[in-house]
């Protein structure tokens, strides 16, 4: 008799299975050509950030070029612009940046309201005006609300950060110029009917460019009036905030642009006495990634266990003394300056907000402060753009701005 043949078993995928691996794969998929999208819309935009061949000498503030951009604000219109700059030392350099023009007819030279961005990381492709929508993809959705008010808005990109260079991350003198000049550049711009009244408002490395801005706008801009400033979570008070920050996943985030920044500042700074093997090794690729990878990278980096610094830079002595260079000044009485933070922000913390505001009160500076809780750092400036906007309308309309530097801090200062 014949044998009879075994039945071959065949093996199926669990359907679950099988969809989740389309899935990945259709993930995949759209990661990749959303990649390759970013790279060819970047590489689009390169021949107009190509700052090499314009001529240093001209004015500050000079616009080099400039071109519209599609957005959806309802109030306005909005153009990237290059211009001319300097850095910490005076030497020329050039930066670019966003200017939004209302599109309502102006009644009078219209007022301009300076931007100052936060920490958002140093590759070129991370500056707010080379992405495709800037006022959505930065956050910065309020524009269209000061855009219906009849202000100019700029908004520096800080010079390096899309232009040829390295940015000078936490280098007040530096980003004060960046910012003080895009306001020149806002008045310069054909359109805009801008006049010479203006305010700054930074946000968290912005609130330092602004406070740093505004302690010199006199010098600087002896031409234009500066009414108001606002400084929202600033990274006002270096050393307090690198000493409490120094183990945990924001040092992997301030550490890196840090310490690819300030070398090109302070010559001869020597970094392997601060940072880790890993730190060092690192610190380069970490600092050229847009903040959300560098975040994700931090918190991956906390969770291995693995050290920035690997020591308190504020026991070191070199670092000490630019922290100390660093820390943001306090404003004059005449002056008016609205600080804003979040007692629940975990990147510039709070109390070091409040040794700020303690510092300035009793340097006499016309103070309003503004507190809020269960707001995080990213969203404050969002959640108190309605606040924010009605103060700088008092300014810019010569309303008296009144003090509340009695209120009891609802945080006890950093030490």
């Amino acid at each position: 008799m014949a044998k009879k043949k075994k039945a071959v078993k065949t093996r199926h995928l669990h359907p679950l299975i099988a969809i989740l691996i389309l899935c990945l794969l259709a993930i995949a998929i759209f990661l990749i050509f959303n990649n390759l999208q970013a790279r060819r819309f970047q590489s689009n935009l390169n021949n107009f950030y190509n700052t090499t061949d314009i001529p240093l000498q001209g004015p500050l503030g000079e616009l080099i070029r400039s071109e519209p951009v599609a957005t959806d604000l309802q109030n306005g219109s909005a153009n990237r612009i290059i211009y001319r700059t300097q850095k910490k030392d005076g030497t020329i350099t050039f930066s670019s940046g966003m200017i939004y023009i209302p599109s309502k007819a102006a009644a009078s030279p219209r007022p301009i309201m300076a931007w100052a961005h936060g920490t958002i990381g140093m590759g070129d492709s991370c500056a707010p005006s080379r992405q495709k929508v800037p006022n959505v993809n930065n956050g910065i959705t309020w524009v269209d609300s000061m855009l219906e008010k009849g202000w100019v808005v700029t908004a520096t990109d800080y010079a390096g950060l899309g232009t040829p260079g390295t940015e000078a991350y936490l280098v007040g003198q530096a980003e004060a110029n960046d910012v003080l000049n895009s306001v020149r550049a806002a008045k310069n711009f054909n359109g805009s009917d801008a006049g010479n009244d203006y305010a700054v408002w930074g946000h968290s490395q912005g609130g330092h460019s602004a406070l740093f801005s505004s302690a010199r706008a006199r010098s600087y801009l002896p031409d234009f009036k500066l009414v108001g400033t606002v400084a929202s979570a600033p990274a006002a008070e270096l050393p307090s905030l690198f000493s409490q920050q120094e183990n945990t996943a924001v040092a992997w985030i301030i550490g890196p642009e840090a310490s690819l920044s300030w070398p090109d500042n302070y010559p001869g700074i020597n970094l392997s006495s601060v940072l880790t093997k890993q730190g060092l090794n690192s610190y380069k690729g970490i600092a050229e990634k847009c903040i959300n990878q560098a975040a994700i990278d931090g918190l991956i980096r906390q969770r291995l266990g693995q050290k920035f610094f690997n020591e308190d830079v504020s026991n070191n002595s070199a670092w000490q003394t630019i922290l100390n260079e660093q820390t943001a000044p306090t404003l004059a009485p005449n002056q008016p300056l609205m600080v804003a933070e979040s007692l629940t922000d975990n990147v510039v913390l709070p109390n070091t907000t409040a040794k700020y505001i303690q510092r300035s009160c009793q340097a006499g500076s016309n103070l309003t402060q503004l507190w809020l809780t269960n707001v995080n750092h990213i969203a404050l400036q969002s959640v108190i753009s309605p606040s924010v906007i009605n103060w700088l309308d008092d300014r810019f309309n010569g309303r008296p701005n009144i003090s509340n530097c009695n209120q009891p801090l609802p945080i006890a200062p950093a030490q």
